[in-house]
Formats: C-alpha cells, sequence, structure tokens
C-alpha cells in the first residue's frame, strides 16, 4: 500500500469518526445525522444532545383503550416490510433523494400539523379509501401508478414508507391495507410501526409544518 492510499485513508477515517463523534448523541457509531429536504428546505436529523430530556407531551402515555387503541403485529400484510428507525433514515438517504420513494405521514391533518418525521408527505389514510372515493385516482398517479385500459399499472409506483403515531395506532395500517385493495404492490409497501413514538422516544428530529 503506498503512501497516498495510507493517507487517503487515515483522512476519510478521521473524517468519518468527526462527523459520529463530534456530537454527544450518535444515530449509530459511525453516523451522528443525516440531511433531508422538507417543505424545500434541508432539515438536519439527529438525536436531541441533552442526555437528561425526557418526553412531556401525549407521547409519555403508556395505555391507551383497546378498542380501538389496540398493538398491532410487526407484520401488518403479506409481504409487507416492517421498518424500525435505521431503514427509515436509509430510505430517506436512498430512496426519497433519488426521487424512487416516499415517506407517508397517513396520520389526519390534526396529528400531522403537531409535528412530523422530515421528509414525511401527509397524506391521511382516508383519502386512500377505494370505496366512493373522488380523491383516489389522483392520488395514485401523484404515486406514480398509471390508468391503462382501465386497470392501474404500478411498474413506476413510488415505494412508500407508511407510518402513523405508533404501535397502537390504525391509521397507517389502514392505509396500506387501502392500497392493497387498489391493486399497489405489497412490495412496494413498507410500514414504519413504531412511528412517531418511537420516533420522539429515541430523541430524533421532528419538524412543525408551515
Amino acid at each position: 500500500m503506498t503512501n497516498k492510499i495510507v493517507i487517503s485513508f487515515i483522512v476519510g477515517l478521521v473524517l468519518s469518526v468527526t462527523q459520529a463523534f463530534g456530537l454527544s448523541v450518535n444515530i449509530t457509531k459511525e453516523n451522528g445525522f443525516i440531511d433531508v429536504e422538507h417543505g424545500g428546505e434541508s432539515v438536519r436529523i439527529q438525536r436531541i444532545q441533552n442526555t437528561k430530556n425526557r418526553l412531556t407531551n401525549s407521547y409519555t402515555k403508556t395505555s391507551r383503550p383497546c378498542p380501538p387503541f389496540c398493538i398491532h403485529p410487526i407484520s401488518v400484510a403479506k409481504d409487507v416490510t416492517a421498518y424500525a428507525e435505521l431503514e427509515v433514515l436509509e430510505f430517506l438517504e436512498d430512496k426519497v433523494k433519488e426521487s424512487m420513494g416516499l415517506l407517508i405521514d397517513a396520520r389526519m391533518p390534526q396529528w400531522y400539523r403537531n409535528g412530523t418525521i422530515p421528509g414525511a408527505l401527509n397524506i391521511p389514510f382516508t383519502l386512500l379509501k377505494s370505496k366512493d372515493n373522488p380523491y383516489l385516482n389522483q392520488i395514485l398517479n401523484l404515486l406514480g401508478a398509471q390508468k391503462i385500459n382501465g386497470k392501474w399499472d404500478f411498474k413506476n409506483a413510488q415505494d412508500l414508507v407508511m407510518f402513523d403515531n405508533g404501535a397502537w395506532c390504525d391509521q397507517s395500517p389502514r392505509a396500506i391495507k387501502s392500497l392493497l385493495k387498489v391493486g399497489y404492490p405489497a412490495k412496494k409497501l413498507f410500514y414504519y410501526r413504531g412511528g412517531i413514538q418511537s420516533w420522539q422516544l429515541l430523541g430524533l428530529t421532528t419538524v412543525v409544518p408551515k
């Protein structure tokens, strides 16, 4: 190995370590943050640096009446992959940044307005109902699907990661099941089961939509 290659390797290693360990609380050992676009602006996703921070909002609540707020299984439907936080971050850096995927906040607007994941688009689960829905065709077109000879073609449809309030919330499972009913491919759908509650419990950045 030449001196030039060794120096390049060391410089790269130092930059990587500096990025990760310039913060007190990193996302992983190697990465401290990622930058995403939200509402036309760059937003940095990282964890809250105060190691004494505690949640004080409604996501501190541990017990909600069941039904309707029952715990959902990790598998929301056959061939729909479940995601956790690192997979969501990777999806944002990979698919969303390259315009090959969308992070969908499937909650009703009042929930969305209280704060969401940077880079997320709000499509309430109620707008994805397959029956008597005047908006569904327009939404499917925006997601990349095309209607050919009266049938939906999802070949160029976006990959979608869908989330809601958390494992006890029914909004994203209902959105996913509605999309499956109209033929959206299960392999293009991903379920972030932890949702906003898990996201905030890990101290990850949220944004309040303008």
